[in-house]
């Protein structure tokens, strides 16, 4: 199974079939920061990305559960405004806290999402979340992502990249992956493969019309023939304002 972030992505592969972690394959470069305002990276400390997120808020972003669980929230960084991770531009920000759904265990079972509270707000537009009438097979969507651009790549992008696939119907969705469940997720993906999200672009936006519509999660491998990306179901969980969340918070 692929998670996506790489040291997640390696200790699944040790149990699970090669699910390992996404960045955006297949994908062009964002070349404007107004397209997409709303898109963070996730960093350590020492600056090193991890995952991606999305501003819910001045003061909110939103990600999969799975890039946090574990963390200590004083050492994830956020950056915003930044397309490529190389430069200084943009603003970044200690997460203070976070909150995961109640119940999270592994992205496979469901409920990867997180939402981050930060130290200092960022001066950026943020991203609505999409209702429950957005998953229309066939639907096609943008993913972001700095993540590795093939599977089994060493590196990953520095520069911000977005690709375009349809999402699947939950029917093909549950007939290709075992656990894959229509409440807490969707798939999206070409049969032929080719493009997809990968390792290190967890927790990055899937954007239709403006809107959040789900969250990288995890996949097998990145951009394979009928292995679609499987992405968290945000309005499951985001409700307007008020998001859907547990009540533990990681200070």
């Amino acid at each position: 199974m692929r998670l996506l972030t790489a040291v997640l992505a390696l200790l699944v592969i040790t149990v699970t079939p090669a699910h390992a972690g996404p960045r955006i394959v297949g994908g062009v470069v964002v070349d404007s920061a107004g397209e997409a305002p709303w898109v963070v990276a996730l960093t350590t400390s020492s600056g090193a990305q991890f995952c991606g997120g999305a501003l819910l808020g001045p003061g909110q972003v939103v990600t999969a559960a799975h890039c946090v669980h574990g963390r200590e929230p004083g050492s994830i960084t956020v950056v915003g405004g930044r397309l490529d991770l190389r430069t200084g531009d943009g603003s970044t920000s200690v997460a203070t806290s976070y909150r995961l759904v109640d119940g999270y265990s592994t992205p496979s079972r469901g409920k990867d999402v997180a939402l981050l509270a930060l130290a200092e707000p960022m001066p950026y537009r943020s991203l609505p979340v999409a209702g429950p009438n957005a998953y229309m097979s066939g639907t096609v969507g943008v993913v972001y992502g700095w993540g590795r651009q093939a599977e089994g790549d060493a590196d990953k992008s520095p520069q911000l990249h977005k690709a375009q696939v349809p999402i699947w119907a939950d029917g093909q969705c549950a007939a290709t992956y075992a656990r894959y469940d229509a409440e807490a997720m969707f798939c999206a993906g070409y049969p032929d493969g080719g493009i997809d999200a990968c390792v290190d672009d967890s927790g990055g936006p899937f954007v239709v019309d403006g809107r959040l519509v789900g969250l990288v999660s995890w996949g097998v491998g990145c951009a394979r023939p009928n292995a679609p990306g499987v992405y968290t179901r945000v309005a499951t969980y985001l409700s307007g304002v008020q998001p859907e969340m547990g009540s533990a918070v990681v200070p």
